[in-house]
């Protein structure tokens, strides 16, 4: 991929970062992981007053060709194209969370299977209708995973072009848990039935078809890249966040990574290209039982336990709060010298 991301840590700003944060008027560590994110997005920022300006949460939507069946499923597939109607409506609960905290949210057709024919307010970056079914063929070929990982950088750029500094991905597909647990075990090496979980609802005895299925998919193909990877298994929309995640990461912006399947194309774009991982805060641990694994393995932790399971970035959006009492802390609360405290 074609993208200039390298992390280079100034060791001189994160000892007068470090500093900064010491000698404000509290207890050395005494605000915990505040005090660490103030210092991560200092560093990415490369100065010690850091800005977030217009915080932006993209949900990308796609559809799947394994949903069609209803075999891994328990909505139909047209409910993805129903959800994309409520976001633009201001009906979900992302419109919710960044109405509330002031987050400005972008709604991405990736590759639904829907034609919205140009309806206001949506971003149109369809690939496809869709992508195919891995059970029988790879889900794209790869110049649709390109194309999709291209477009979801330009969106980026557009956006970091209007002056945001700080990003969250959201994601609606049904099917997607499939994909993302695909691209767990295959980037993590953990076993595929302990990457499967619910979804939006599996009953126990469903999960262990989902898992039967699944595991057929996983030894059908041999990838030998992480691109093939995502090529085989993912989704239009998932492959668009590891775009967004490159150039985010390639222009110095924050990123917040949201749940299962944010996190599974995290690991799509760390395992291309790991220095990503400077770039991210992880904002919760969602309720679908592998993405604790998968925090694990990146020797991660997260913000936030609230047992959400949703998606749609609604994880990143309650989570900004905390990032913003991070910066906060470090640009504005006094110092022992300046307040006249004694150390």
């Amino acid at each position: 991929m074609d993208f200039n991301i390298e992390y280079i840590s100034n060791k001189n700003l994160e000892k007068t970062l470090q500093s900064k944060i010491d000698n404000k008027t509290k207890p050395v560590g005494a605000l915990g992981e505040l005090e660490a994110i103030a210092l991560q997005i200092g560093m990415i920022q490369n100065t010690d007053q850091p800005r977030l300006n217009n915080p932006t949460i993209i949900v990308f939507a796609g559809d799947h060709g394994i949903a069609k069946k209803g075999e891994v499923n328990p909505y139909p597939q047209k409910v993805t194209t129903q959800m994309v109607y409520n976001f633009l409506s201001e009906g979900a609960a992302i419109n919710v969370f960044c109405k509330q905290n002031n987050i400005d949210l972008k709604i991405v057709d990736a590759g639904v299977n829907h034609d919205f024919e140009g309806i206001p307010g949506l971003i149109d970056a369809k690939i496809g209708y869709g992508t195919k079914n891995y059970e029988e063929k790879p889900a794209m070929n790869i110049e649709q995973c390109s194309l999709a990982i291209k477009k979801g950088a330009d969106i980026i750029t557009e956006t970091y072009t209007a002056g945001c500094n700080i990003i969250g991905f959201g994601e609606m597909g049904i099917g997607n848990t499939s994909s993302a647990s695909l691209l767990m075990s295959y980037y993590t090496r953990i076993p595929i039935v302990k990457c499967v979980g619910s979804g939006t609802g599996l009953d126990a005895k469903a999960i262990m078809v989902k898992q039967d299925i699944l595991s057929k998919a996983y030894d059908k193909y041999t990838p030998s890249t992480g691109v093939e990877v995502l090529m085989y298994y993912g989704g239009y929309e998932i492959a668009m966040i590891v775009g967004a995640i490159f150039r985010a990461a390639e222009l110095k912006m924050t990123i917040l990574i949201d749940g299962f399947i944010v996190t599974a194309a995290f690991l799509a774009a760390y395992d291309i290209h790991p220095d990503v991982i400077d770039y991210c805060i992880f904002t919760h641990t969602s309720g679908e039982q592998g993405h604790k694994k998968m925090l694990e393995f990146l020797n991660k932790k997260p913000l936030l336990h609230l047992g959400m399971r949703l998606g749609e970035g609604t994880g990143a959006a309650i989570a900004y709060p905390i990032i913003e009492s991070a910066v906060a802390f470090l640009n504005n609360m006094a110092s022992f010298e300046s307040a006249g405290v004694s150390k």
